[in-house]
């Protein structure tokens, strides 16, 4: 199957600026990070296509070959165009290198000044359960939070204090490595990350004995977060730049909050609505009453009008959820479902007995309507 259009997948025009490139890809990888979408094979490939996607365009000299070249890479077995692959090999030799030798190093020349380049910091999961009330209502609720963060004794740089990281001697502190070989093309040098220092141009000689180089430490520590009125089950609550510090001056991750409610045992939800079923009993339904209708705030008084039937659905404005939009709350919607009464005394029953004496027929309208049916079926066209 043919691959869609980077810009296409990334939702962006072909003029977009890396800011905009950058804030499409998060986006986009939020939504279909598997970890939010778990099991879900769709997303998953999404989610891959997306990343593809980024990796070229937030790279100023692959843009610029794929803004070129599309997906079709010059010179491949001769052919004139072959798949360019995500800017992977072909014939066993990196595209990158082969630019590098035809430019001057313009496009292979940028992966190991990258590599010490700023890199953004992970993003982190936490999984949360609360109530149906804490969900409507809103809370602060308390997590113990496990991330990296920058060690304190050696203020991030992973050297022993007093000590300094020094200039790879392999590379010169460029973070990469340049090797000459023959190819069908010619003499080609290859770019390659630095191995002695990574890419990163520096090298501890002496690291700091509380990280172990690493120049961060893993944290526990305890947290308020605060859960907004009207989270759905299901929905993420999205912390900006708590979650994994990034390197090298990148900015750090977001924390996402999964949040999931437990059910309520009388109210159900869609939306901002809730939906109760309430019970009533034959003589408040027939003659109508005023009734104390639970919500998720308190009782509210609700006049029935007589002759409710079962099944009949009453709406209370503004006892819903509120909209996490902040505008307003949705409403309450009443089922009333009617209690025939039993184990009648002998006089409730003869009391019964004489109201049904006194019945015309012109009281039950189902009643009326479905004989009024039965008679059209068997007996009307005769």
């Amino acid at each position: 199957m043919a691959k869609r259009d980077y810009y296409e997948v990334l939702g962006v025009e072909r003029t977009a600026d890396e800011a905009a490139i950058k804030a499409a890809y998060r986006k986009l990888a939020k939504k279909l990070h598997p970890d939010v979408n778990p099991g879900d094979k769709d997303a998953e490939e999404k989610f891959k296509e997306v990343n593809e996607a980024y990796q070229v365009l937030s790279d100023p000299q692959k843009r610029a070959q794929y803004d070129r070249f599309g997906h079709q890479q010059p010179g491949a077995g001769g052919a004139g165009y072959g798949d360019f692959s995500g800017f992977g090999g072909f014939g066993g030799f990196d595209v990158e290198d082969i630019f590098s030798s035809f430019f001057g190093g313009g496009f292979g020349g940028g992966r190991g000044r990258r590599e010490q380049g700023p890199v953004p910091g992970a993003d982190l999961r936490y999984d949360m359960t609360i109530s149906f009330e804490e969900a409507a209502k809103g809370c602060d609720k308390e997590i113990n939070l496990v991330r990296d963060e920058p060690c304190e004794n050696c203020h991030g740089t992973g050297a022993k204090p007093g000590t300094q990281p020094k200039t790879c001697p392999t590379c010169n502190g460029t973070g990469q490595v340049r090797t000459t070989s023959n190819t069908p093309f010619g003499a080609i040098q290859n770019v390659r990350t630095c191995p002695n220092c990574k890419g990163s141009g520096k090298i501890i000689s002496d690291p700091c004995p509380k990280c172990n180089g690493r120049g961060k430490v893993r944290t526990s520590k305890r947290r308020t977060v605060r859960i907004p009125a009207g989270i759905d089950n299901g929905q993420i609550v999205t912390i900006r730049g708590q979650g994994e510090p990034g390197e090298r001056g990148g900015e750090a991750g977001d924390l996402l909050i999964v949040v999931t409610v437990r059910p309520h045992r009388l109210f159900k939800r869609n939306g901002t609505d809730l939906y109760l079923e309430m019970p009533l009993t034959f003589t408040q339904a027939a003659l109508g009453c005023e009734a104390d209708v639970p919500t998720l705030e308190k009782p509210v008084k609700y006049r029935f009008p007589e002759g409710t039937q079962p099944g009949q659905t009453f709406r209370i404005r503004g006892q819903g959820i509120p909209s996490l939009r902040g505008n307003g709350k949705g409403d309450l919607y009443v089922t009333v479902t009617v209690e025939i009464p039993k184990r009648l005394s002998e006089k409730q029953k003869n009391l019964l007995r004489q109201f049904d004496g006194t019945v015309t027929g012109q009281e039950y309208e189902q009643k009326k309507s479905f004989f009024d049916r039965v008679k059209e079926a068997f007996g009307g066209n005769s």
